[in-house]
């Protein structure tokens, strides 16, 4: 009565069974944006303690494994049977060598493409185009990152010192002629001829890595691929040095006795014939008439 009196209005036309309803729909619809909203808040919080606790514990793990490798190394070499120890310390080195190759290479590559950056990006008149390319060739150990932040800072330097759209375009053409230098160029002949793999298996072994792991097979693919020809080239040497590459073992299911029977035939006629066709003729050997 007192709404009825001061506001003029009937309680008569309110139905309260719908505003019961429409309160409840919209609590339920706030109750799971609040959800929502607080898995997600969640999520992201974890992954940030995450992040700041991956910030700590990287760095200490790898202080404590610097400084304790030698009894790490020591402590797994007493672990390796004695029958395979000369086999396992001898891939181990040549490994470690390669790996140390591969990592030479991939620093002289970020050196390169921080230099080809930061000219190019100087040429087209960025004035912080040697910085750029610093971090651009830096952040180049991470495949395509490198690229992707370049571009990105380069194109917003050349916004906001007034540049163009024409020399915005050769930003862009800048890291594009970086990229396929790196692909085609850089990284097969560098980091390639460090692990001793030809630039074609360099190439093939990064499609291969990103096709079957995405971008962690393109980050580890080179690697892999170092320490795998290191296996292959002990499994070369031993097969060239076996029985079966020189010799063929009494009872070989693969080559029969016939087969070996007709090659020393055959291989006796050929002798003959260029002993024969070699010797010195003389007026002894005419027949007689």
């Amino acid at each position: 009565p007192w709404i009825e009196a001061r506001f003029g209005v009937s309680l008569d036309t309110f139905d309260s069974g719908e505003l019961v309803s429409m309160l409840q729909g919209h609590w339920k619809e706030a109750g799971g944006f609040a959800t929502s909203v607080l898995s997600k808040v969640s999520k992201s919080g974890f992954a940030i303690v995450a992040w700041l606790l991956n910030l700590v514990i990287v760095p200490v793990a790898a202080f404590y494994l610097l400084r304790d490798w030698n009894i790490v190394v020591e402590r797994i070499h007493a672990m390796v049977p004695r029958s395979i120890e000369p086999v396992v310390v001898r891939l181990a080195r040549e490994s470690d060598e390669t790996l140390g190759g591969f990592l030479r290479g991939q620093i002289s590559v970020m050196v390169l493409l921080g230099v080809i950056y930061g000219v190019g990006l100087s040429v087209v008149g960025v004035s912080v185009g040697p910085l750029i390319g610093m971090i651009a060739g830096l952040i180049s150990f991470v495949p395509y990152m490198g690229a992707i932040v370049g571009v990105g800072m380069g194109v917003i330097a050349a916004v906001v010192q007034g540049l163009d759209t024409v020399h915005v375009i050769f930003v862009l053409v800048v890291f594009i002629v970086g990229q396929l230098l790196e692909g085609y160029v850089l990284v097969p002949k560098l980091v390639g001829d460090k692990i001793g793999l030809h630039p074609v298996a360099v190439m093939f072994a990064i499609l291969a890595g990103g096709e079957l792991f995405g971008f962690i097979g393109v980050l580890l693919a080179l690697p892999l691929a170092a320490v795998v020809m290191v296996m292959l080239r002990y499994a070369y040497e031993r097969y060239t040095q076996s029985e079966m590459y020189h010799d063929k073992p009494p009872g070989s299911p693969i080559v029969l006795e016939a087969d070996v029977e007709a090659a020393s035939s055959e291989a006796s006629g050929v002798a003959a014939v260029e002993s024969a066709a070699t010797s010195p003729v003389g007026p002894d050997t005419h027949p007689d008439a």
